[in-house]
């Protein structure tokens, strides 16, 4: 989906596909027709916006025949729908039973992740429509803490320096930086790289990337604001994206998503009702604010166990709730933080990014009686996020485009 910002420019609107994840390339072909096609015809439009979650297997299928691409660029055509970001957070396996820690492999110390990401990105220069010359990837922020100590003269698990391990981080941005230089002279494509920060990472919120953002120093490698992570971290976002902006980081994408909050959490019902929202499969991490500040636990399992988190204020849980339906009381979810970070990002007069993707990839791990029963169902369910979504927008001035 597509809208035309007040200053001109245009704002592209998506959802991601991680929420079908495919480890293959037919299995991705797959998803097109199952689900994103018809997500598009319940919103009635010609062409449909999604984020593509490419697995490694199916980008190396990509980029190493041509005809393979060529093949993917012509079925998006074929089905109305449109790329312009890609979603480069997980490597493999996000379909597992049990992701949790797994989806921070291979982090950027590791040069599995930096050739990964360079051939998302030359993907992503072949699936970008014509008359689109900018697209994006976001990926993991850095690495998960403990793979990367933050203690001064500690070392990782394979024994290398924290100094060490971050300079060699710092490097991968660098030279994918540069690669992307490369790639933009040669296919005319400019495409940019986001860290999302996330609770638990060495990057967990926005305040943290400015540093190593910085010490990069280049406009092709930004953040990614997950409004999902921002809230789970009580980071108010026009604090945050003021604070980016002073900084001049630039916003690459937006991932629209909302966090599970416990307004009370010492009283046995809300405890109760956090319960059914812990499932095996996802890491939820789990985060209040004290007076000596942000506290949390890596899992809300963790949080439920006795004294294991302060119940004395309100709770949040990294779990991406539908955006049009909060849970049931004594639960609700953070889309205000959400709608406040859009009226900061795009109501502005110029738009701080301009591509925008709904992530909930959790459908599948709500309590069971929420869980969408059938395709149709999950695809009615995606089709009300992205209304919502248009019409939080349309009212902040941007006009949908055909």
């Amino acid at each position: 989906m597509r809208f035309r910002h007040p200053d001109g420019s245009t704002v592209h609107l998506a959802y991601c596909t991680n929420v079908h994840p495919a480890e293959t390339l037919d299995g991705v072909l797959a998803q097109l027709r199952d689900h994103c096609e018809p997500v598009r015809r319940r919103l009635g439009r010609d062409r449909l916006g999604i984020g593509l979650w490419l697995a490694k297997d199916a980008a190396h299928a990509l980029v190493t025949d041509p005809s393979a691409l060529r093949a993917l660029r012509t079925e998006l055509d074929r089905r109305g729908l449109e790329v312009v970001t890609l979603n480069g957070f997980p490597y493999e396996g996000f379909g597992a039973e049990e992701v949790k820690y797994r989806v921070y492999r291979p982090d950027w110390t590791d040069p599995a992740r930096l050739d990964h990401t360079t051939a998302l990105a030359r993907l992503l220069a072949g699936l970008l429509p014509d008359d689109v010359t900018e697209g994006s990837i976001s990926t993991l922020p850095l690495a998960w803490r403990t793979a990367l100590p933050q203690t001064a003269g500690s070392a990782g698990a394979d024994g290398t320096s924290t100094a060490s391990r971050a300079e060699t981080a710092r490097t991968s941005l660098i030279t994918l930086a540069q690669r992307l230089d490369a790639l933009a002279e040669l296919t005319g494509r400019s495409i940019r790289v986001g860290l999302e920060p996330e609770p638990g990472c060495i990057v967990e919120t926005t305040a943290d990337a400015i540093a190593p953002l910085t010490a990069i120093g280049h406009e092709r490698i930004g953040i990614c604001v997950d409004t999902c992570h921002l809230a789970t971290s009580f980071e108010d976002p026009h604090t945050a994206l003021d604070a980016l902006t002073r900084a001049g980081i630039p916003v690459v994408k937006t991932q629209l998503s909302a966090a599970l909050h416990a307004e009370q959490p010492h009283l046995p019902e809300v405890r109760e009702a956090l319960a059914a929202f812990d499932e095996p499969r996802f890491l939820h991490q789990t985060r209040t604010a004290t007076s000596s500040g942000l506290r949390g636990t890596d899992d809300l399992g963790e949080a439920l166990k006795g004294g294991a988190l302060s119940d004395a204020a309100p709770w949040r849980a990294h779990f991406h709730v539908p955006l049009h339906a909060a849970p049931a009381a004594p639960l609700t979810s953070t889309l205000p933080v959400l709608k406040a970070a859009l009226t900061r990002l795009v109501g502005g007069p110029h738009p701080l990014t301009r591509h925008l993707e709904v992530e909930t990839y959790t459908w599948q791990a709500l309590p069971p009686e929420l869980r969408p029963r059938a395709r149709a169902q999950l695809a009615d369910g995606i089709a009300a996020e992205l209304t919502l979504a248009r019409d939080v927008l349309t009212d902040l001035g941007l006009k949908e485009l055909p």
